[in-house]
């Protein structure tokens, strides 16, 4: 690649223009929207022709990349000097499958940051420019999903509550469906509202949803059309083994506690402390049936004070005890959908 300290060329030309990095196993959905959100918005009608966005996907070997599917893409470019495109993209995918990226991309990157191209991280590209040392006092948003090893591996909680985070010349996103979001953004931005409506229209998407929106909500959270209550829920779902108190909730979603107990009761026809507990007992009861920690394991990671403290309340939620469900091997009640407006605590 060029040196960096060469004059920036005139990138003017191309309203916006895009240099992909897929890592190893990446998520074939984040980079595909990404794609498409530029595709729609390049050209009139369906002609796709790369006039008003361009976009290339580089690697340092030129070797076709595997996504987290098996699908593979296979590079239009080597890494291409950083100053050549508004933004680079970096598309992240499974966490457990050896390092996502080699050490040339790595040095890129690095390159790219000191060049002033700003870069972007979605689903686990946030953890590659984290471990670059790219990330250091920037918010980061991360999916709920991968909130944890987030966590566990830098010790710092990220955003995991909004589709994706802007600071400054790092962008990072969530992943998923979010990436519309941001791609739609982007393109509204450096192209024009009109282009940006145009992709989201043809990807029969309603509206463009603003980075702060909450990300869909996990499988044990309640389900509610008040965009306050799915963001209490969802910090309820990545607060299980150290509940967050409820007064402290409410100051997180910027209302008063007890405007959050209205709203809940509203919505789910329960309060929060209701919900909450329903929530941990629910995730503590796909633990017992999908997994074979002890039963003291799981009420610490429900949130309970002890085994014995979680078996009482799981029984009067369950009208079993636990350790029979699991001596049954009973996964009834985990694959049951629970009804989310008529809690029992």
């Amino acid at each position: 690649m060029s040196s960096v300290a060469s004059p920036k060329p005139d990138i003017t030309a191309t309203r916006l223009r895009v240099g992909f990095v897929l890592a190893r196993h990446f998520t074939l959905t984040a980079f595909a929207n990404f794609i498409d959100t530029l595709r729609l918005a390049a050209d009139e009608g369906d002609r796709s022709r790369p006039i008003h966005c361009k976009w290339v996907v580089m690697s340092a070997t030129g070797h076709a990349i595997a996504s987290s599917s098996g699908v593979q893409i296979v590079p239009e470019a080597g890494l291409t000097d950083p100053r050549q495109f508004h933004y680079i993209v970096v598309v992240g995918g499974l966490l457990h499958r050896g390092e996502q990226i080699d050490e040339a991309t790595a040095k890129y990157i690095r390159q790219a940051a000191a060049a002033g191209t700003p870069l972007i991280g979605v689903c686990t590209g946030s953890f590659i420019l984290k471990r670059l040392g790219l990330l250091e006092e920037r918010k980061t948003c991360v999916s709920w999903y991968h909130r944890s090893d987030f966590i566990e591996e830098f010790g710092v909680a990220p955003i995991a509550d909004q589709l994706y985070v802007i600071d400054g010349d790092r962008i990072t996103c969530s992943g998923g469906a979010g990436v519309v979001d941001l791609a739609a953004e982007l393109v509204e931005k450096h192209v024009g509202a009109r282009a940006a409506r145009k992709s989201l229209n043809v990807m029969l998407l309603d509206e463009q949803r603003a980075a702060h929106s909450a990300q869909p909500t996990p499988h044990v959270a309640p389900t509610a059309a008040d965009a306050r209550v799915r963001r209490a829920a969802l910090a309820m779902e990545q607060a299980m083994a150290n509940p967050i108190a409820i007064a402290d909730l409410a100051a997180r979603i910027g209302v008063s506690e007890r405007q959050l107990d209205r709203l809940f009761r509203i919505e789910l026809g329960a309060s929060p402390a209701e919900t909450y507990r329903t929530m941990r007992l629910d995730y503590g009861n796909w633990l017992i049936s999908n997994t074979k920690r002890s039963i003291g394991e799981i009420a610490a990671m429900t949130g309970f004070a002890d085994g014995a403290h979680f078996a009482r309340v799981y029984r009067k939620r369950f009208g079993v005890n636990p350790r029979g469900i699991r001596q049954r091997g009973d996964i009834t009640h985990a694959e049951a959908p629970a009804d989310r407006r008529l809690f029992k605590s």
